[in-house]
């Protein structure tokens, strides 16, 4: 029995130990780190105006949504063509992920007639991000780094429904 324990706890560390370098956490920053365990309230950004209309856009975005009870953090991302709306659910409104997306969809549409957006409760989505958010405060990642690394992430949240 002791050595049946012994053989079971060795596939279980060694199981982490494959799961946990397959994540590739050396890729991700501590802010993306952090957003696997707890909320980090990150901030909305604009990849073409970062302190202007779009801006405030964004700000006004999060907050409309940030206030919905079913919601524990949002990104909010505004992009030359298209806003990226990633948040994450609390942990017993998982049942309710379609209907979430519905309202948050719907209260999008009706408050921003005239943008286009992308609203994703996916967890990957999440921390990329959170990832360009972080590139984005290098100078030396332009605007067009931005609004490509932008389109690439709603590319593969389209991919992934």
């Amino acid at each position: 029995m002791g050595i049946l324990n012994s053989f079971f706890r060795a596939m279980v560390v060694m199981l982490l130990f494959i799961a946990v370098s397959g994540c590739g956490l050396g890729k991700t920053s501590e802010e993306s780190r952090m957003s696997m365990i707890q909320s980090v309230n990150p901030d909305p950004i604009a990849v073409e105006d970062k302190y202007g209309k779009n801006h405030e856009l964004a700000e006004r975005i999060k907050h409309d949504i940030q206030q919905l009870p079913h919601l524990y953090d949002v990104a909010v991302i505004k992009g030359k063509d298209e806003i990226l709306v990633a948040y994450k659910v609390k942990h017993m409104q998982r049942f309710h992920m379609k209907k979430i997306e519905k309202e948050i969809t719907d209260k999008l549409e009706k408050n921003y007639p005239k943008e286009n957006f992308v609203v994703s409760s996916d967890f990957k989505i999440f921390i990329e991000a959170i990832e360009l958010k972080d590139k984005m405060k290098d100078p030396n990642f332009s605007q067009e780094d931005a609004e490509n690394r932008l389109k690439k992430i709603i590319k593969f949240k389209k991919e992934l429904t």
